[in-house]
């Protein structure tokens, strides 16, 4: 049985990249079309921080952030969402802020990330040397930090510290191609990773990077939860979800909704699966919350302003048909 009780400390110590998100405005306006943006905050494991408050929980992060305009529009941005961040560090030079130009629109869908010298690589060890591990009820991480140095060194340090301290770790896959110089690679990577983490989620893709065959994402992901004594939760987008754990598994649908756009279903989904966790509720349970948050969110602008709360969502699940079959 997986031990999740550090998580009822409800504190997270979470660590990844946070960026801006452009939007061209008004919704269903495609950017080469576009006059006028709406801003926003961005970067999946920034995304996650802010689930993760919206339910009352406390959320620390660890990144890095260009020193100019933008970086400084991040931080400001983490400030309102009340995302921790005395282990954000300015950077000077030549790095720069992720940015992603994203269109609300599901039809013909552009999805434009700059991550060329990404700020959110510079993480290092020193970053957080004084961090009190001991103080949080989980580390969570994204795949993205382990896509360049000095960050992947960081991160591997950061899990090596959370296992002394005890703490579960959870990994979201968060695969970006474009950010590796190979999937071999990305997924050697991964598996290390995977395989000391408590809770590991991904999707098909995900997974079938990780398995080194795009067929056998599932097989993994049953294989990586017995052979480490883990909970893998294995996403399939229109057709749900298959969770692994303890040697069983159970298969959650969808909360269909008319999505405005594709973005933000991960982020959402891990945020509100972690707060329903860290609340005491089943993992059955926990799945279904992931599963609402991922439908609320893709029917509305943005990914951080678009995070449900724990009143939102529970009105969301009561208030909707329910989950479609698994």
């Amino acid at each position: 049985m997986v031990d999740l009780s550090r998580l009822a400390q409800n504190k997270f110590l979470v660590f990844g990249r946070a960026g801006m998100d452009l939007y061209p405005d008004p919704p269903g306006t495609r950017t080469k079309e576009a006059s006028q943006f709406f801003a926003c905050l961005g970067g999946s494991s920034a995304n996650i921080a802010v689930a993760l408050t919206r339910h009352g929980s406390i959320a620390d992060l660890v990144t890095s952030v260009s020193n100019d305009a933008v970086g400084h529009f991040v931080l400001d941005q983490l400030d309102k969402y009340n995302v921790g961040r005395d282990f954000v560090k300015l950077v000077d030079g030549e790095v720069r802020t992720s940015l992603a130009v994203v269109e609300s629109r599901v039809e013909d869908h552009q999805s434009v990330i700059y991550r060329n010298n990404a700020a959110d690589f510079e993480v290092q060890t020193p970053d957080f040397s004084d961090l009190d591990f001991t103080q949080y009820g989980a580390l969570i991480l994204t795949g993205t930090a382990l896509a360049g140095e000095p960050s992947k060194s960081a991160t591997m340090e950061a899990i090596s510290r959370a296992k002394l301290a005890g703490l579960p770790i959870i990994f979201d896959v968060d695969y970006r191609p474009y950010s590796w110089p190979s999937d071999e690679v990305a997924s050697a990577t991964y598996r290390e990773v995977a395989e000391q983490c408590t809770i590991v989620v991904g999707n098909d893709d995900e997974f079938g990077v990780m398995a080194n065959d795009y067929d056998q994402g599932q097989a993994y992901a049953e294989q990586l939860s017995k052979s480490c004594s883990s909970i893998a939760v294995y996403k399939m987008g229109q057709k749900g979800s298959v969770t692994f754990a303890d040697g069983e598994a159970f298969r959650t649908g969808i909360y269909a909704v008319k999505a405005l756009k594709p973005t933000g279903a991960g982020d959402a989904f891990m945020g509100s699966f972690v707060a329903a966790l860290a609340q005491g509720k089943p993992l059955q349970t926990a799945v279904q919350h992931g599963s609402a948050a991922a439908a609320y969110v893709v029917e509305r602008v943005g990914c951080a302003p678009a995070m449900p709360n724990t009143k939102e969502l529970e009105n969301f699940i009561n208030n909707h048909s329910g989950l479609s079959a698994a």
